[in-house]
């Protein structure tokens, strides 16, 4: 009788995880650690955005404090040369004066732009691009 009433004991499962389980898991922690590593970087080029403004503005107020320095000086340059050969004379000297040093710069600043290479390695390594596809890389 004693066995009747013994309860029934389940056939032993195998408590391994199936391959389907195992790359269902190994999905899930891929895609989650993916979805962590996309905050992170956002949240780091919020970090680098902030502070790029920031400085952006202190060069800007740099910019805005020079240019005021430079007004002042062509103002005090104006008024000394101006007691020597009266005024209105003195404001052109100091324009003048300026007209040359915009020149030279813009003269300077083109040779600079006139004399940057271009990508011309990329343009060659892109050239190359559709014969390694064929597989001719090679040949050009």
């Amino acid at each position: 009788m004693s066995s009747s009433l013994e309860p029934a004991v389940p056939p032993p499962t195998d408590s391994r995880p199936s391959v389907g389980e195992l790359f269902s898991e190994v999905a899930e922690d891929l895609s989650t650690l993916m979805r962590q590593e996309v905050e992170l970087a956002k949240a780091e080029l919020r970090q680098s955005a902030t502070r790029a403004g920031k400085g952006a503005g202190l060069l800007a107020g740099a910019g805005i404090s020079g240019h005021m320095v430079l007004l002042f000086v062509s103002v005090a340059a104006w008024w000394g040369i101006g007691d020597a050969t009266g005024h209105g004379w003195s404001a052109l000297i100091v324009a003048a004066i300026w007209l040359i040093a915009a020149a030279v710069l813009g003269l300077m600043g083109r040779r600079e732009i006139s004399a940057v290479p271009g990508m011309s390695q990329t343009a060659q390594t892109v050239k190359r691009i559709p014969d390694a596809v064929r597989g001719n890389e090679g040949t050009s």
